[in-house]
């Protein structure tokens, strides 16, 4: 690989500590702190103004503790390790949605709707496998103290349960289940069904 200018601002970068210290405590702050100000954890205070009274979040102690809380998942190696690979394998995730997304509207007319909304089992399919590609990458950026992952040690323990019976006949009894409902659930009411009802 060419070494550039840019290419070596990156190293520079590197080893300052940007990616190992800056960003994840970027990254934890703003989390921490839109949740804090989102769920108005830590309370709400009355200001008097021109319009009467407006309440506001306790925005000090909101940015107070969030900025603790980076800091201390900053002052640990592995949870940031950890961040670090959770969070750009979320974003090969997403990417991976965009792409699908991209093509299949390629097959599109340009007065023809291909985002999600309306399209329920496409939406559903997509946040069941958004789901569990972030709880793989989550259980595979988890280390022992070894060295394996979460991940391989569950794949590890499928993998010895396969040949028994037992296992088999219990995904067996799962599926056979999954399906009689999905066979007997009743179809959603429509407003109009209910309309017709009434």
């Amino acid at each position: 690989m060419v070494e550039t200018i840019l290419g070596e601002v990156i190293t520079t970068f590197h080893k300052i500590g940007i990616y190992d210290v800056v960003l994840p405590f970027l990254l934890v702050f703003a989390i921490v702190f839109a949740i804090l100000e989102k769920t108005k954890v830590l309370g709400t205070e009355k200001v008097q103004t021109d319009k009467g009274e407006v309440e506001y979040t306790r925005k000090t102690l909101n940015s107070l503790t969030a900025f603790v809380m980076a800091f201390l998942v900053v002052a640990s190696s592995k949870l940031v390790e950890a961040i670090t690979a959770i969070s750009s394998q979320i974003i090969i995730v997403i990417m991976l949605v965009l792409f699908f997304m991209i093509s299949v509207g390629i097959f599109y007319g340009s007065k023809e709707d291909v985002s999600l909304e309306k399209k329920s089992g496409f939406r559903t399919f997509f946040m069941i496998f958004v789901f569990i590609a972030i709880l793989a990458i989550f259980l595979n950026a988890m280390k022992t103290s070894d060295g394996h992952s979460w991940l391989e040690i569950i794949a590890s323990l499928l993998m010895r349960f396969t040949t028994d019976t037992a296992v088999a006949a219990v995904v067996l009894l799962i599926g056979v289940i999954v399906f009689m409902w999905f066979v007997v659930k009743e179809p959603k009411k429509t407003d109009k069904d209910k309309e017709g009802e009434e």
